[in-house]
């Protein structure tokens, strides 16, 4: 059984969306989260020991974070074909997807936001080096694993989806999203969270 804790418009979207892909059976529970204006409140039904989401349980098993609970779902259902499994060539250019988005690209997108790209410039630098790997990825893509669709496409254009105007600009970036918001998965997913598709 997997039981997502879930607040709709928050980064457990995308691990609805996830959910969604792997075609398993899964349920939801919604609960509320602090949220960034200081609205909302811990909601006591949230196993996450932060009291964040995404936080899920799998057969009983808490998993946290959304870069893990990518990670733990592409191997629990390896016939979804998500991610590569251990041993694939492409496993190592996987996993470091999912760990470079959790340790560059969302600090990185936050600094932006708050404005730090324009008065720092090693924080700058970072922004830029972070479009850079991106339009790389996307230039030889579609996908960043070329070929072939994963989980680290979810957490990546998850950030576009939510701030597009913190994400570098461009046809190439634009055709990304477009193609991934196209997906039958995500139209779903959209709908579950109360977002138009």
């Amino acid at each position: 059984m997997l039981t997502l804790y879930h607040a709709p418009r928050s980064r457990s979207s995308r691990i609805v969306w996830l959910l969604e892909e792997i075609g398993a059976p899964y349920q939801i529970e919604t609960v509320s989260i602090r949220r960034g204006d200081g609205s909302g409140a811990r909601d006591p039904r949230n196993p996450h020991p932060d009291g964040k989401v995404p936080a899920l349980v799998h057969d009983g098993r808490l998993v946290t974070e959304s870069a893990a609970i990518c990670l733990h779902l592409s191997d629990a259902f390896p016939a979804a074909k998500l991610g590569p499994p251990i041993g694939d060539p492409q496993r190592g250019d996987y996993l470091g997807w999912l760990f470079w988005y959790a340790g560059v690209v969302e600090p990185v997108v936050v600094s932006h936001w708050k404005g730090a790209t324009k008065t720092d410039p090693a924080e700058a630098t970072a922004y830029e080096q972070m479009c850079a790997r991106l339009r790389g990825a996307l230039e030889r893509g579609p996908y960043l694993l070329g070929d072939a669709f994963s989980t680290a496409d979810v957490l990546v254009a998850s950030v576009f989806q939510w701030g597009r105007q913190l994400m570098p600009a461009g046809a190439l970036f634009d055709d990304y999203v477009a193609r991934l918001a196209a997906r039958p998965a995500f139209q779903r997913a959209a709908a579950e969270d109360g977002e138009p598709g």
